[in-house]
């Protein structure tokens, strides 16, 4: 019986693989932010090769989105002996700590403003805004209430609503299209809800399981988050899923975390050794997923 409880934990997280593998650079972006940047920034190839086969995604796919990443100067490479080892570059260390905020600190403030663009090609700027969260309320205008991106040729008017709370919704419905972000949660919420249905009925996954499920997990509501333009509830419709997915990310993050650290433990390595099992950045994340939970 305790064999077959346990094939059950394991077709848990078969759940959550499917035909199509996540896009390679992404999906190592995802490794970076969750496993390696918390515990010193830096770990050898082989892991990523290892964990990414987990998902379905290909050694060559790996080393090619490996060396886009290093062009694009996302990571850097060292070598000790045979073995490659990289970390993260200096100038994508912001990054990852601003979308690591964003996932395990707590709720943004909104930050209404307006977004008047001045250089005489603003059609770049525009798209980068709406990328971005920003509705485009004209060629040269746009609103938004999520942190502004960098801008250099534009004028930034801050913003409050002092009247009208009520009408939010409709100004919102007018400006922002909604749908993709509401079928990307919905979806999130159908395949995680199944896992988590499924591990509560079975043994726990495999400390190795455990953590592919965390970065699968990750990697597919930071993709829903970073998207989401991120207004105030009273922008919001009322079936909003966005608070609901927020809650179950924060149940399996936490129910995962143990065994998933484990095993980074007792498999990734840098070049002085292993990676920590727990640091002070990966104790901070869980307390702050706990104080909000």
């Amino acid at each position: 019986m305790a064999t077959d409880k346990s094939s059950q934990a394991g077709s848990c997280l078969a759940i959550l693989l499917d035909d199509s593998p996540p896009r390679a650079a992404a999906f190592i972006v995802t490794i970076y932010g969750d496993v390696v940047e918390p515990r010193g920034g830096a770990t050898w190839i082989g892991n990523l090769i290892e964990i990414c086969a987990a998902v379905g995604i290909s050694e060559t796919l790996v080393r090619t989105a490996v060396s886009r990443l290093v062009s694009a100067g996302q990571l850097s490479g060292e070598r000790d002996g045979r073995r490659s080892f990289y970390r993260l570059a200096a100038p994508a260390r912001a990054e990852f700590a601003a979308a690591a905020s964003l996932l395990f600190g707590p709720p943004e403030v909104p930050d209404w403003h307006f977004v008047q663009l001045t250089g005489p090609s603003p059609d770049e700027a525009m798209q980068k805004l709406e990328r971005a969260g920003h509705a485009r309320l004209g060629p040269r205008l746009a609103v938004g209430a999520r942190p502004l991106p960098r801008i250099p040729e534009a004028v930034v008017f801050r913003a409050e609503v002092v009247s009208g709370e009520a009408a939010l919704g409709d100004f919102a419905a007018d400006h922002w299209d909604l749908a993709p972000h509401i079928e990307a949660y919905r979806s999130f919420l159908d395949r995680f809800g199944r896992f988590s249905a499924c591990l509560a009925a079975n043994m726990p996954l495999s400390p190795a399981d455990c953590l592919v499920g965390r970065l699968l997990l990750v990697h597919e509501y930071r993709l829903a988050l970073l998207r989401d333009p991120r207004l105030p509830r009273m922008a919001l419709p009322a079936d909003w899923p966005g608070e609901e997915a927020r809650r179950l990310f924060v149940q399996l993050y936490l129910q995962l975390s143990a065994r998933a650290d484990r095993h980074v433990a007792h498999s990734f390595l840098t070049a002085d050794g292993a990676l920590a099992e727990v640091t002070e950045a990966t104790s901070q994340r869980l307390v702050s997923l706990q104080a909000g939970a």
